[in-house]
C-alpha cells in the first residue's frame, strides 16, 4: 500500500531513471573486483599507476580504480585532463579515440613513464593520436569502458578467454579471405591478407600493449579495396553508435571498402543516412575494422536493461557469435574520420578461406 501511495503522489516521476536503477556508490566487491583485474595486468607493490581520465568521466570508475591500486600497494597517481570542447557536426560515441590528451606532452611523458595506465576516458585510447607514443614508453593500458560497474561486474575476464581469443587470432592471421553471409541476406567478401589482425580478452599483462575491458573481441582492420558485397541489418541486429536495436531493415551496398547505397525505408535507415551524411566526410562511409565476438558472458539482450548512460556498447561487440562490422578510420588502409559506426549483427555464418568459424550466430570448433 505503501509503494502505490508514493508512486502516485507522483515523487517517483523527480528521480531520475538511473538513479531509480543504480546507486552511485562506491561497493567493496567493485573495489575487489578491479583488484582483480587490475591483477591480471601484472601491476604490484609500487608499481607506478597512472590513472587517466577527464572531467566528464565516469567518477565512480575512476574512484574504483584508485582503491583498488592502493588495494594492490601500487602507487597511483591522476591525470586529468578537461574534456575537450565539442567541435564535430553531430554527437560522437564510442569512437574508441579521445581527443582528451590533446597532444599534451608533459601528460602523454607522464603516461608512457608509467608501468600501467587505466584509462578512464570517456572514448578510451584505442585509436587515439597520442597511443604510439605511450606504449613505447613501455606503459600497459588498460581501458574501463564507460560502463556502469555492474556491467563490468557481470564481464570480468578470465584466462579462458585469452586462449580462445588468442585461437581465433591465429585462424584470422593466417587467412586470406572472410566471407560472410546471412538469412536477411548479408553477402560480404573480404580480403584479410595483410590486414592488422587484434583481439582483447579484458585484460594485458605485456609492456607496451592495450586492452580494454569487457573484452573477448577478434578483429581485422583490412587493406585498402579490400571488402565487396552487401551488408544487411535486420531486426534486432544493432547500432551502438545509436545504442539502439534495429527495427526495420537497412541494406548497405558495399563497394572497394566505402558504402554507396544506403536502402531501407524505416526510422533505422534514415538515422544511418543522416548521421553518414552529417560528417560531409567520404571516409565515414569506408570499412574501419571486421571481426566476430568471442564473450560467453556477454549478452545481445542487455542494452535493453540499461539507461543510456549506463552503456557504452562494449558487451554488445563482444556477445560470442556477433559479427561486427564498423564503419570510419582505419590506419592501415589509411583513412582517418571521426564518422564510426559498430555494427553488430547477429545470426551470420564466417568463414576463414572456407573454413566456417562462426555457423549462424554460433562459434564453432575450438572457439566454441
Amino acid at each position: 500500500m505503501f509503494l502505490n501511495e508514493h508512486f502516485r503522489s507522483g515523487l517517483a516521476k523527480h528521480v531520475p531513471y538511473n538513479r531509480r536503477m543504480f546507486a552511485d556508490r562506491i561497493e567493496g566487491k567493485w573495489i575487489d573486483l578491479f583488484a582483480e583485474v587490475f591483477a591480471k595486468c601484472k601491476v604490484g607493490p609500487n608499481d607506478a599507476c597512472a590513472i587517466l581520465s577527464e572531467t566528464q568521466s565516469r567518477s565512480l570508475n575512476v574512484q574504483l580504480a584508485e582503491l583498488a591500486l592502493l588495494q594492490l600497494k601500487a602507487r597511483p597517481f591522476h591525470v586529468v585532463l578537461p574534456t575537450p570542447r565539442q567541435t564535430a557536426p553531430v554527437p560522437v560515441r564510442s569512437t574508441g579515440a579521445s581527443t582528451a590528451l590533446q597532444n599534451l606532452g608533459p601528460a602523454i611523458a607522464a603516461l608512457s613513464a608509467s608501468t600501467f595506465v587505466a584509462d578512464c576516458t570517456i572514448e578510451g585510447l584505442m585509436h587515439a593520436a597520442e597511443l604510439p607514443a605511450i606504449l613505447k614508453g613501455g606503459a600497459r593500458i588498460l581501458y574501463i569502458s564507460n560502463e556502469h560497474p555492474e556491467a563490468l561486474e557481470r564481464l570480468a575476464p578470465s584466462s579462458a578467454d585469452e586462449q580462445k581469443v588468442r585461437a581465433a587470432m591465429r585462424l584470422l592471421k593466417a587467412a586470406k579471405k572472410m566471407t560472410v553471409t546471412s538469412p536477411a541476406g548479408t553477402d560480404l567478401a573480404i580480403t584479410v591478407e595483410g590486414a592488422q589482425v587484434g583481439g582483447v580478452w579484458g585484460y594485458t599483462e605485456k609492456p607496451g600493449t592495450l586492452s580494454h575491458w569487457p573484452g573477448g573481441l577478434c578483429l581485422a582492420f583490412p587493406r585498402a579495396n579490400s571488402v565487396n558485397g552487401t551488408l544487411v541489418m535486420a531486426a534486432g541486429d544493432v547500432n551502438l553508435t545509436f545504442k539502439r536495436y534495429v527495427e526495420t531493415p537497412i541494406r548497405l551496398e558495399i563497394e572497394a571498402d566505402y558504402v554507396t547505397k544506403i536502402e531501407g525505408s524505416g526510422t533505422d535507415a534514415e538515422l544511418m543516412r543522416g548521421y553518414f551524411a552529417a560528417w560531409g566526410d567520404r571516409e565515414a562511409y569506408a570499412v574501419s575494422h571486421v571481426g566476430w565476438g568471442m564473450n560467453p558472458r556477454a549478452r545481445w539482450e542487455s542494452l535493453a536493461m540499461y539507461d543510456k548512460r549506463d552503456c557504452n556498447g562494449t558487451e554488445q561487440r563482444a556477445f560470442a557469435g556477433n559479427f561486427l562490422y564498423s564503419t570510419g578510420a582505419n590506419e592501415v588502409a589509411g583513412r582517418h574520420t571521426l564518422g564510426h559506426f559498430d555494427l553488430p549483427f547477429r545470426n551470420c555464418s564466417v568463414s576463414l578461406d572456407g573454413r566456417i568459424v562462426v555457423k549462424e550466430g554460433v562459434l564453432q570448433g575450438e572457439l566454441a
